[in-house]
């Protein structure tokens, strides 16, 4: 199975960039799940993310937020290596992303896959065992059994021989929410994982977000949808090529941030106005 293109490439240092030094100790605590350090990301030397820097929270669901073109998708791509940095660091659990790959989930875009691929649900989610398994070993009972309990857990198990073209929208992301988790991660990122699915598989995604959270995990999860934040994630970042805010949702989930991160879109203020309601009713 494959993801879509990459983007192109940016130029190593974008204009007016300045290169940063390694993180020292004291700035970012090695335990944090992901310390990011001044990283930028850059598109044919057009900054897309500036100056980000975060250390995020452990057993902690964090929501990142931002308008079309914030850099909300690129930020977890340049987590995860699958685009360059233009400068910057991140680490997982204080040492670089590509050492700690065993801790890592991801559910991508659910259109950036291609569906066409010849395989069933259960051999995608098999593939988040690869890192437990090693390279050329062979798929024990036993590897098998933790996907399909994977599948269990999101409620398609009964589809796991069924080829991924064969699924619905929900079904599909249902797939990559199980793979993810069959890899037993600590720390997960999930890009808009509640994009176009149906009531029934958002609330199962919801279901799944809450068990990662009463067993110590973290995850970062796109989200395009204001009402639900305050609902559904315990911290938020908000995002505009820079990090405009950053904390728990109940004290940065405000109309002051929501201005800073949208600006004059009136009709995200509209639906950030209804979600703060719901949050001051104990929503969140």
């Amino acid at each position: 199975m494959k993801n879509a293109p990459a983007a192109e490439q940016p130029n190593p240092t974008p204009a007016g960039a300045t290169p940063v030094q390694p993180a020292t100790g004291h700035e970012h605590p090695p335990d944090s799940p992901l310390s990011i350090h001044d990283m930028t990301v850059a598109y044919q030397r057009k900054p897309v993310l500036w100056d980000v820097d975060l250390d995020i929270p452990e057993g902690k669901l964090i929501g990142i937020v931002g308008p079309n073109g914030a850099g909300k998708s690129t930020l977890i791509k340049a987590c995860l290596d699958l685009i360059p940095k233009a400068s910057g660091l991140v680490s997982v659990y204080g040492k670089p992303y590509r050492r700690q790959r065993k801790l890592v989930g991801y559910v991508p875009q659910r259109e950036s896959v291609d569906w066409d691929f010849p395989v069933s649900a259960l051999d995608v989610v098999t593939m988040g065992r690869y890192g437990k398994i090693g390279w050329c070993m062979p798929v024990t009972r036993a590897h098998k059994q933790a996907a399909m309990t994977a599948l269990d857990r999101v409620g398609i198990a009964d589809l796991a021989s069924r080829q991924i073209s064969q699924l619905s929208g929900g079904q599909q992301q249902r797939v990559f929410l199980a793979r993810a988790l069959a890899q037993d991660a600590r720390l997960y990122f999930m890009d808009e994982p509640f994009a176009a699915v149906d009531a029934a598989t958002e609330k199962a995604i919801v279901a799944i977000l809450q068990q990662l959270k009463t067993s110590g995990k973290t995850a970062l999860v796109v989200h395009h949808d204001l009402h639900t934040v305050p609902e559904y994630f315990d911290w938020v970042i908000f995002l505009n090529m820079r990090v405009v805010a950053f904390g728990p949702t109940r004290e940065v989930f405000t109309q002051e941030n929501l201005h800073k991160t949208y600006g004059g879109k009136l009709t995200l203020l509209d639906q950030a106005a209804q979600a703060l309601v719901i949050a001051e009713r104990g929503g969140s």
